[in-house]
């Protein structure tokens, strides 16, 4: 049985997650959260002050599997602005029910934080995008098969059907963009779908998915960003396009290639999520300097 699942009372495992994540930081405010995709780790070398809680000590978190998701809770700073990472998130594929994927969602609710930033690799299913576009998600189609706010109704976890006509704030894509223009970025809105994995799409899959009117595709994201909605978080949706989704390319879909696509681009995702980080904080974004290093980051969503 998942962990998150044992005790039917999830408010009352999230609220024993959310105390060990507020002593750890003293109990300042935490507004933002960031979830790090699959080799996104290394952004957290842009927080300063920070302080690391790894999976394991925080009650009722599950465990990572996933090369890439280092399993830890990170909370840091940059210029004043305290903000929560989560260095790695949790799938169906593993094997994890939805309500387990989602739980670290719950935990940010209790926690108080207002706005979290999805992030993720993703496969291009429109045939101009190309490995190392950065998306900006507008919407997306959950194929998993099924949603994670099925089964028992809690008024404390948000409304029953929680309206759903913008998932990703239009407030929050348009400050996106704002800061991809003035660093020169051509941030692409995009439409998001996912599926349960863990293998790659077929290309007869790529052409439905086309049809069906998505733009990128993977294997995370979703999920999170419906229980964030429901608990009244803003949800902004950032990805990384790794690789061309099968048949849009003539080559296969090789985990090299996708590796050293995620190398080349994931230094503009660093300072692009740090300047979103200090807007969000009312900071103007001029001279807010920019990251250094390179992330390699793996398309396992």
């Amino acid at each position: 049985m998942s962990p998150s699942s044992s005790n039917p009372d999830l408010v009352a495992r999230a609220d024993e997650a959310a105390a060990v994540l507020r002593e750890a930081s003293g109990g300042r405010p935490l507004p933002v959260a960031i979830v790090l995709g699959s080799g996104l780790n290394a952004l957290v070398e842009l927080f300063g002050d920070r302080t690391v809680v790894p999976y394991s000590r925080i009650p009722n978190f599950p465990t990572t599997t996933v090369q890439g998701h280092a399993g830890n809770a990170v909370i840091g700073s940059i210029n004043g602005t305290s903000a929560l990472l989560l260095q790695g998130r949790f799938h169906y594929y593993e094997g994890y029910d939805l309500r387990t994927i989602t739980f670290p969602m719950r935990v940010l609710q209790r926690l108080g934080v207002q706005t979290v930033i999805l992030t993720a690799a993703t496969g291009g299913v429109r045939v101009d995008l190309r490995p190392g576009n950065l998306v900006c998600l507008s919407d997306h189609i959950n194929l998993i098969g099924s949603n994670p706010l099925r089964g028992p109704a809690d008024p404390r976890l948000g409304e029953r059907f929680p309206d759903m006509s913008e998932v990703y704030s239009k407030r929050l894509r348009n400050t996106a963009k704002e800061e991809a223009k003035r660093l020169g970025v051509n941030l692409v809105s995009a439409v998001y779908a996912c599926l349960p994995g863990p293998s790659y799409e077929t290309p007869a899959e790529i052409r439905m998915l086309r049809t069906l009117g998505a733009d990128v595709v993977g294997m995370s994201t979703v999920p999170e960003a419906i229980v964030a909605r429901q608990a009244g978080m803003d949800v902004l949706g950032m990805a990384l396009v790794t690789n061309t989704a099968a048949g849009v390319g003539a080559a296969p879909v090789r985990h090299e290639d996708v590796l050293e696509a995620g190398r080349k681009a994931t230094p503009v995702f660093g300072k692009l999520i740090r300047r979103m980080v200090l807007r969000l904080a009312g900071v103007a974004s001029e001279g807010t300097g920019s990251s250094s290093g390179e992330f390699p980051i793996a398309r396992q969503d």
